[in-house]
């Protein structure tokens, strides 16, 4: 499923790929920077104090910009540029509205529970002649038609006369075509009235998916587009032609509305939000509260720019677009990191949102991962310095390196580090606060996972008494710091600040190779999950689920570390886990790895290594090793179409590949950064299923970054559900492939 976005860019990327003598195209290897189409969600509810207001049943936006809509509490108006509705009360009080429509004056027609209303030069008046209420309001070309469970009316200029005509009682919705003949959707089928009020009858199967229809409307082909239980029939000339199901792309079967835009594009609502079908034959979802304030969609309208507006069963929503560079939506994803995503004292980190999907309420959050995904950002910072010799970049990355030093330096340890800081008069909840254990409660959790350990005082006050810092560092947090030291030193780093580098993670490795390849921590003992010592890897059976991708990890930080000094110790070291211990045949497995013990999160820890043994090895038979072993590697993971991993595999292997997917990916990516829940386990158009991930509920197409959890690539990317609208991630995740990108010289 493509959105608009990514068809935007596929555009742009046909025209970038470069042919050659033989009459062949090779694949993409340079993408230039052009504007393309940028969607973002706007919000209308109608009363935010009381959501039983929000139901909005119709839809219409003028030529003048303003928005007209019927809801249940009335009739409502919001001028362009204003965000507040403004009542249309009447003298009989504010009952509700069903249906609003525009004539060609750019007049608004209103059908109401006691009639008809229009509005002109600002004034509200009511139109004698029908009998309320009115659910239906159609402009045609002899006039506005008015209908509701009483009949059809059809305006004369002075009132409305009723139409000899029968219809159903349960029209939902009515548009005409270029002969003049009137549609009318109803609860009993597809009713046809001609100009001379001649009525034919849709309703069998051979006609229609079913009888039950719900909206209607026109494309530029004139097939008339019917939409209900089911899904859509296409008719031409009175004949079905196409239908679409789930099978075609809708999330349901419930079908509420139909909507030509202006540039051809055919919009259908369901209960499970909104699909777009684009005249090229592709579509595209937009639901969940990223995109709609609610999923059900009743109505659509579109203004002069192209953005539609959305009526739901929770108030309005407006997908806006407007043109955008990617580095322009770097210049944007930056400025919220600065805003809301660094905390003191140089921390990229997410936020925490008091109430949901509300930015106003924010205050920073720590995480078990700060250390981690602090190396992300030193990484990308370092590789936008490269890219622009930015002095600001430059300083960014010496303030998040001195972050992650301190991090070690605030244990008072010979090298162990803490997985976050925050300061002593921190005022925010603290995750995992210190706990103590009871004799029955250690042995539930032993049992429950034989490799357990108990730590009950997480936090400890440091020496300076500045900092509250958090142990228990796991090994995500040293691939995550590796990672980033390494882009720090080659790519950063004066000889001044090579030589700070190379004695932190000299005292580190040193650390581990103290303590016989554990991270222990200040009570002595290994983390939980910092274990890389062959003792458990190659000889401790519960250690079999981590046995290759530890050591894998291992090799890599002997290998920095005897890349940064030189020192024959560590080269000693990783020679021995090689022969000695077999780490190299262990690591062989990771492209093997038994279905039971894979998760996604390996596989990035597995892409911060990468780097370091492939430019830090120069034994030809080992680099040759590593080399094939990371093709296999990415030959797996080509299908997640993550940017990060595709551009740390074309910097570690000198090549140039998956372009297309990873611009898809920066392009497609929402500039809301909530993390809101997204459930597609309700959807009738994919299947959950068990791969690539035995134990999470996945999805079987992968969707693109627009319909996704806002991400960390941590998590899986097929995930089927998950979300949390009091959570705003940071950028790092886009600017860390961006710029990577942008200094491999794929993106300019």
């Amino acid at each position: 499923m493509r959105s608009f976005l990514l068809k935007s860019v596929l555009t742009l990327l046909l025209f970038s790929v470069h042919p050659y003598g033989n009459g062949q195209s090779q694949p993409l290897s340079l993408y230039r920077d052009t504007a393309f189409w940028q969607e973002f969600h706007e919000v209308y509810p109608v009363d935010p104090t009381s959501p039983t207001s929000n139901e909005v049943r119709s839809i219409a936006v003028d030529q003048k910009g303003r928005v007209w809509i019927a809801a249940a509490a009335g009739m409502f108006v919001k001028k362009e540029g204003q965000s507040a509705w403004i009542p249309l009360p009447t003298d009989t009080g504010n009952g509700p509205a069903f249906t609003v429509a525009l004539d060609t004056q750019n007049t608004a027609w209103f059908g109401t529970w006691e009639g008809v209303y229009r509005v002109t030069k600002d004034q509200l008046e009511r139109i004698p002649g029908v009998e309320a209420p009115i659910s239906v309001l159609c402009l045609t070309q002899a006039g506005i038609v008015a209908i509701g469970p009483k009949g059809m009316w059809r305006f004369d200029g002075q009132r409305f006369v009723k139409r000899p005509v029968e219809i159903p009682r349960s029209v939902r919705d009515a548009v005409t075509d270029a002969d003049e003949n009137l549609w009318l959707s109803t609860d009993v089928g597809l009713y046809c009235i001609n100009k001379v009020e001649k009525t034919r009858i849709f309703r069998n199967t051979n006609e229609l998916l079913s009888g039950y229809i719900k909206g209607s409307a026109l494309d530029t082909q004139q097939h008339l587009w019917a939409g209900g239980l089911g899904g859509v029939s296409l008719l031409q000339k009175g004949k079905k032609v196409r239908t679409i199901t789930p099978a075609n792309g809708l999330p349901t079967v419930y079908v509420t509305c139909v909507k030509a835009a202006p540039d051809g594009t055919m919009w259908v609502g369901t209960e499970k939000g909104v699909v777009r079908y684009y005249r090229d034959g592709t579509h595209s979802l937009r639901f969940t509260r990223r995109w709609l304030l609610d999923d059900h969609v009743v109505d659509m309208d579109f203004d002069q720019n192209g953005n539609a507006w959305i009526a739901t069963k929770k108030g309005v929503s407006a997908i806006k677009r407007k043109k955008m560079t990617l580095a322009q939506k770097n210049d944007y994803f930056h400025e919220v990191l600065l805003q809301r995503h660094i905390r003191a004292p140089w921390i990229a980190g997410q936020c925490r949102l008091e109430k949901a999907g509300d930015l106003s309420t924010w205050h920073p959050e720590d995480d078990d991962n700060d250390g981690e995904y602090t190396g992300n950002y030193l990484a990308m910072e370092c590789f936008r310095y490269a890219a622009t010799q930015s002095p600001d970049a430059k300083a960014n990355a010496k303030k998040a390196f001195d972050f992650l030093k301190l991090l070690q330096e605030v244990t008072g340890t010979e090298g162990f580090f803490a997985r976050t800081i925050v300061p002593t008069d921190w005022k925010y909840e603290l995750h995992d606060e210190n706990r103590t254990f009871t004799p029955p409660q250690l042995a539930d959790e032993l049992v429950k996972e034989p490799r357990f350990k108990p730590v009950e005082v997480r936090w400890r006050k440091s020496n300076d008494g500045q900092w509250l810092w958090k142990g228990d560092t796991s090994s995500d947090e040293m691939c995550g710091h590796m990672f980033g030291y390494y882009f720090y030193y080659e790519l950063v780093a004066d000889e001044a600040e090579k030589a700070v580098v190379r004695k932190h993670v000299a005292r580190i490795v040193d650390y581990l190779i103290k303590h016989n390849y554990n991270f222990v921590d200040i009570d002595g003992k290994a983390t939980r999950w910092s274990v890389w010592s062959p003792d458990q890897l190659n000889r401790d059976p519960e250690w079999a689920p981590d046995k290759n991708q530890n050591s894998m990890e291992l090799l890599g930080f002997l290998k920095l570390a005897h890349h940064m000094t030189r020192d024959e110790k560590y080269q000693r070291e990783y020679l021995r886990l090689i022969e000695k211990e077999h780490y190299l045949e262990n690591m062989a497995q990771v492209v093997h790895q038994n279905p039971a013990w894979f998760i996604y999160f390996d596989v990035v820890l597995q892409a911060y290594i990468y780097p370091i043994l492939l430019k830090c090895e120069k034994d030809p038979k080992r680099l040759a090793f590593y080399q094939k072993h990371m093709d296999e590697w990415f030959e797996k993971r080509k299908g997640d179409h993550n940017p990060l991993i595709n551009f740390i595999y074309c910097y570690s292997r000198n090549k140039k590949v998956e372009l297309a997917h990873s611009v898809d990916f920066l392009v497609d990516t929402p500039l809301d950064l909530i993390d809101w829940p997204i459930d597609h386990t309700q959807r009738e158009d994919l299947k959950i299923v068990r791969t690539p991930v035995l134990e999470d509920q996945q999805v079987n197409i992968l969707q693109p970054a627009s319909l996704r959890m806002t991400v960390r690539w941590d998590k899986n990317p097929w995930t089927a559900a998950g979300g949390d609208p009091h959570r705003e991630r940071e950028p790092v995740f886009w600017q860390l492939p961006y710029w990577m990108g942008r200094y491999l010289g794929m993106i300019r």
